[in-house]
């Protein structure tokens, strides 16, 4: 059977098996058993009595099967594939702990007497979410636990209120460490480091864009955020921001003693001194220590003689509950970008870390631990097993040569690259609406990849010229990015179902959705800028060089 007719009976079957309702897993492992049949022993179609005569049933394990099932077998087996159970644990310990509890209500105290303050507040908090674990339907849950509430009762509008917590809520997604992006990279044999150092910008960008849509709504419009009510003795205006400014000092004085003891104690030991082709400690080296010590020395009188005692102390208990978030993306990313740790080992030190404050804030019990590993067992599952099944499909087409058929269609309709760019944003934001990101990523990635490495690499954008190294990360972003947007595009949208399971009954499906359009137009805002200004995500990779 040739492999045109083979890929419409792929499509149709995959449209219909996820109509019915059969997981996707299950159906893209239906399937690929249906294309390798096609391709290579198509009588059993029509006389299934020849079994075991064919290439596939004569010699089982052999052949396309034995392909197939190295692909699977590597796949599951790569190291980096530990790191999604881990960073799953993770985030189900901080949100059955108060620690994001602490972080809202740290934020909150400064941005309390803002316009649209606590919509901001909550965008900020999925930032911060999203750089400790990158989970999405987690960060989804726990906002529209903690921030609703919040934002209903004080008054705000409902579709503002809803927007900003799925869209925030969205943004592990982009926000290193992604899993989204820890699959593409395990998937295309891209540097997952380099994904992660590239997708920092226009994840940022993304989450400035919901912020500033926010702050200009609410000020031509200030009903949609009615302002709190002043506490008694509450401190405004430039008081607040004295406040700030100690808790910051603090901040300073306390993560500037650790690295000046850490600085230290590799010169003393002199771990510190370099040998020929090894790379200099960051932050580590003897001639760090002074400049370290002096960091302190002036944060400590600073604290004692600037800001003095009194408002040192009360700005940080307004500010203490960003203390241990704080410090779980240190341990993660500090880890990773510092060159100590790979991305698994950075995520058990992640996990371990919330573990170990959930201990010292007397929170930690073996309810807390049970639950977390029974939610990490069920989504590490799900995962895997769509992984299996659209891994196994995705084989099964490769080999049948469904990469090749659909480059030479797309290439042949004589498109311009930025046609052909669209096009492929369409596919992906088409099958975003009704599909997983999972099975997006194994199924259209391996075929699409490939196209866009043989498009001139000094068409790809509008402004700037992407280097041809960082071709498959800068694509690896935008497919990132366009899954921002499936998180909130129905039908699926599973975003929608997230905040459904803990809003108010009163807040319907279609309302959740509706709040959703401006949102949708802000991530495609951000899709734009990544389509037209590739060289956005070289920023840092070459900076950190």
């Amino acid at each position: 059977m040739d492999i045109g007719t083979i890929s419409l009976v792929l499509l149709i079957g995959l449209v219909l098996l996820l109509a019915i309702g059969m997981p996707l897993g299950l159906a893209s492992a239906v399937l690929a058993v249906g294309v390798l049949v096609m391709k290579f022993e198509p009588q059993l179609l029509t006389a299934p009595w020849t079994f075991g005569e064919g290439i596939l049933t004569g010699r089982p394990g052999s052949g396309p099967l034995n392909i197939l099932a190295q692909k699977i077998y590597g796949l599951l087996t790569d190291y980096v594939l530990i790191s999604i159970p881990l960073f799953i644990f993770m985030a189900s310990l901080l949100e059955r702990s108060g620690i994001a509890k602490d972080m809202y209500s740290s934020l909150n105290v400064w941005l309390n007497r803002t316009r649209g303050g606590i919509a901001i507040v909550t965008s900020i908090m999925a930032v911060i979410m999203a750089a400790m674990s990158g989970i999405i339907g987690g960060e989804v849950v726990l906002l529209g636990l903690i921030a609703l509430p919040q934002m209903l009762r004080l008054g705000y509008d409902q579709n503002l209120a809803i927007g900003t917590i799925c869209a925030s809520g969205s943004l592990g997604t982009m926000i290193p460490p992604s899993i989204v992006l820890i699959i593409f990279g395990l998937i295309t044999e891209t540097s997952i480091k380099a994904l992660f150092t590239a997708a920092f910008l226009p994840g940022f960008m993304l989450a400035s864009f919901i912020i500033l849509y926010i702050v200009i709504r609410t000020r031509m419009n200030p009903s949609l955020a009615p302002l709190p009510d002043p506490q008694p003795g509450e401190p405004v205006g430039l008081a607040k921001l004295a406040l700030f400014g100690a808790f910051l000092n603090v901040l300073v004085a306390g993560f500037g003693t650790i690295l000046f003891l850490r600085a230290l104690f590799f010169t003393l030991t002199g771990q510190n001194v370099i040998g020929e082709g090894e790379d200099p400690i960051s932050l580590g080296m003897a001639v760090h220590v002074p400049w370290l010590g002096g960091i302190v020395v002036v944060s400590i009188l600073l604290m004692l003689f600037g800001f003095g005692r009194d408002r040192t102390s009360l700005g940080w208990s307004m500010g203490k509950g960003l203390v241990a978030p704080i410090v779980v993306i240190g341990v993660v990313l500090g880890s990773i970008y510092g060159g100590i740790t790979g991305i698994t080992e950075a995520a058990g030190m992640g996990a371990i870390s919330v573990l170990i404050l959930s201990i010292l804030r007397g929170e930690a019990s073996f309810d807390l631990v049970w639950d977390s590993l029974m939610r990490t067992l069920k989504s590490t599952g799900t995962i895997i097993w769509v992984t299996i099944g659209a891994a196994a499909l995705a084989g099964a087409y490769t080999i049948a040569g469904g990469p090749t058929y659909v480059a030479n269609l797309i290439i042949g309709a004589d498109l311009p690259t930025m046609g052909i760019l669209l096009v492929m944003m369409l596919i992906l934001l088409f099958m975003g609406a009704f599909m997983d990101w999972v099975g997006i990523v194994l199924l259209i990635i391996p075929v699409f990849l490939p196209i866009v490495q043989r498009l001139p690499i000094e068409e790809i954008g509008l402004l700037g010229t992407l280097q041809p190294k960082y071709l498959a990360v800068w694509f690896g972003v935008l497919f990132c990015m366009n899954m921002q947007v499936s998180f909130l595009s129905p039908p699926f949208g599973p975003a929608a179902f997230y905040l459904k399971s803990v809003a108010p009954p009163h807040i319907q499906l279609t309302d959740i959705f509706k709040g959703f359009l401006p949102f949708i137009g802000i991530q495609l805002l951000a899709l734009s800028v990544l389509l037209i200004w590739p060289p956005i995500v070289e920023i840092l990779l070459e900076w950190g060089k």
